[in-house]
C-alpha cells in the first residue's frame, strides 16, 4: 500500500480516534486539579481510564515546567520537517517503514493538536493572551495500566506505567516498526553485497 493511502486508512481513521477518545476523556472527567483521583476502572487493579494533562514528553519528563509547552511544541515541528526530509533521501524504503511513518504522523498530529488547541479551551484562562494559552498547552493522557513487576524498576509508581494516549501508541509502535524495518533493510544490502562477491548463501 502508498504512502497516501496508508494516511487516508491509517493515520487519518487514528488521528480521529485519538482526538475523539481526548474530548470524551476531557467531558467525561473533571481537571486533574479538582479531582487528581478520578477514573474509571475497566479492568481492576490493571487497566483504568484517567485525565491527566501533560505538558512534557513521554514518562512526564518536562511536565509542569515554565519552558516545556513552548519547547515541545518545536519538538514535533522539526520531526515533520526531518520526516520530510528523510523520506525525500529515500530512507523510508521498507514496507514497515513506510507504515511507521504513516503512525508516525498521526502521534505527531495528535499530540501537536492538543498543544495548540487545549490551552485555549481552559476556563481559568479564557480572557488570556495568546502566549499565555498557547503556553497553556497540554496532550491529554487517559490510559492506565499497570504492569508487572513495573513496581521493582520505579518503586513510586505503584506498579503503574505512565499513562498515555492513542497518539503515544501509534509512535511506539512506529518506532518497533522502523527498528524492525531497518534490521531487514541492513540484511538485504548484506545479502546483496555477498551476491555481487559471488558470494550468495
Amino acid at each position: 500500500m502508498t504512502l497516501p493511502k496508508l494516511l487516508l486508512f491509517l493515520t487519518l481513521p487514528l488521528y480521529v480516534l485519538d482526538q475523539v477518545t481526548k474530548f470524551w476523556t476531557i467531558g467525561k472527567f473533571p481537571p486533574p486539579w479538582e479531582e487528581p483521583s478520578a477514573r474509571i476502572m475497566v479492568v481492576e487493579n490493571f487497566f483504568h481510564l484517567v485525565r491527566v494533562h501533560n505538558q512534557g514528553v513521554a514518562f512526564g519528563l518536562g511536565n509542569g515546567t515554565a519552558w516545556a509547552p513552548i519547547v515541545f511544541l518545536c519538538v514535533p515541528v522539526i520531526a515533520l520537517i526531518l520526516i520530510r526530509i528523510f523520506w525525500k533521501k529515500g530512507v523510508f524504503r521498507h514496507p514497515l517503514a513506510i507504515i511507521a511513518v504513516a503512525l508516525l504522523l498521526c502521534g505527531i498530529f495528535g499530540n501537536l493538536t492538543d498543544r495548540l488547541v487545549q490551552g485555549f479551551l481552559l476556563e481559568e484562562l479564557k480572557g488570556g493572551g495568546l502566549w499565555q494559552r498557547l503556553g497553556a498547552g497540554y496532550v491529554v493522557d487517559f490510559i492506565a495500566i499497570k504492569l508487572p513487576l513495573y513496581d521493582k524498576i520505579v518503586p513510586l509508581s505503584g506498579g503503574w506505567w505512565p499513562t498515555f494516549n492513542v497518539a503515544d501508541s501509534c509512535i511506539c509502535v512506529a518506532a518497533v516498526l522502523l527498528f524492525i524495518g531497518g534490521i531487514r533493510d541492513e540484511a538485504a544490502i548484506k545479502r546483496e553485497a555477498l551476491k555481487k562477491k559471488g558470494l550468495d548463501p
